[in-house]
């Protein structure tokens, strides 16, 4: 088992040598956005004491170094931008996850679509908890596994965003729920949560990836599908088909049992993540309807650059502006679908 947890960050690793040319082919380039200008004093600040100073510590810089206060907010905000990932980079990651998801999810289509309480859950229960465990149920578990805590470790080294807290509870709860059913042989029922969750997130990956290769009909496209997907599959079936058996069915076939109520519990804890993120998918397909393109999302970890000053050229009179619709271009095609920028 714990080779197998070590697969999964490897072929990660690995993936990009299959990625990369991809993308390359696709005009992603492999380039970051603006570098701050070199400044010792600047520097030691952003490393050692904070990475978004105060207005009162911007006063004291711009004292000392004779700079305007808005100049130094630019180069913290270009300083923070250079750390984060290339475009590149964000496209060979989706590559994999993509990959991942859609095999492990047609591979649990195939193994559950011959499986008797694929189409009767009740049989989830029958003889529990004598129950023959497969070595295509054992690999399909433990593939998940190593999945899941690649994703928990990878969360702490990736750029921290707004829905770190929400994610890192969903990483537990999925670990929790997969160790939790793998112990108990509760292993049927964990295998229709697993194919339940892959069924929508292979198609948000998709439209990362058309995101960063700037097919932005496509991105849109898939997302919306990706949101459909997401809403039926989490708000609709998980409720009434996984709920109901973990909660109902098997209390009827086999009774409580001291590990029924924690099993339940980390399922309902799922379930009000899966609320929380319907919410966030409806809010953003609503602001995709409104103003005729997918809006940038909370979770972007590209900062907004529409605070930066208007490049002017005195011999031409021209003004090159980085506005709102400028910036977006440059930082990953944000007006059109920065939600995706993970």
């Amino acid at each position: 088992i714990g080779v197998l947890l070590l697969i999964c960050p490897f072929l990660c690793h690995s993936f990009r040598f299959i990625a990369k040319p991809c993308a390359i082919n696709l005009g992603i380039q492999d380039s970051g956005p603006h570098r701050a200008q070199p400044n010792a004093i600047l520097e030691k600040v952003f490393t050692s004491i904070t990475k978004s100073p105060d207005g009162k510590r911007l006063e004291g810089l711009s004292k000392q170094l004779d700079w305007d206060v808005r100049k130094i907010q630019r180069w913290f905000r270009h300083r923070r931008n250079q750390d984060k990932p290339t475009t590149l980079t964000k496209f060979c990651e989706s590559m994999w996850r993509f990959t991942f998801y859609l095999s492990i999810f047609f591979y649990g289509i195939r193994f559950l679509w011959t499986a008797p309480w694929f189409w009767d859950t009740r049989q989830c229960w029958y003889n529990y908890p004598f129950q023959p465990l497969t070595s295509r149920l054992y690999y399909y578990y433990i593939l998940e596994l190593a999945f899941y805590w690649s994703l928990m470790f990878s969360q702490f080294t990736d750029i921290k965003r707004k829905d770190f807290l929400i994610m890192f509870v969903h990483h537990l709860a999925t670990i929790g729920l997969i160790t939790f059913s793998y112990m108990n042989n509760m292993v049927r029922v964990g295998t229709l949560v697993l194919c339940l969750h892959d069924a929508s997130d292979f198609l948000l990956e998709a439209a990362k990836l058309a995101n960063y290769a700037k097919y932005q009909r496509l991105c849109d496209a898939f997302f919306m599908l990706f949101g459909v997907v997401f809403i039926v599959t989490r708000l609709g079936i998980y409720p009434f088909w996984i709920l109901n058996t973990t909660l109902f069915e098997s209390w009827e076939l086999i009774g409580p049992y001291p590990s029924w109520w924690l099993f339940n519990g980390l399922l309902v804890t799922l379930q009000i993540l899966h609320i929380i993120w319907s919410y966030l998918i409806i809010r953003t397909a609503y602001k995709a309807l409104v103003r005729g393109k997918v809006s940038k999302d909370d979770r972007s970890d590209v900062e907004s650059s529409s605070e930066e000053e208007d490049v002017t050229s005195n011999s031409t009179k021209g003004v090159f502006s980085t506005s709102s619709n400028g910036s977006n271009r440059i930082n990953g095609h944000v007006a059109s679908g920065q939600w995706t920028e993970e």
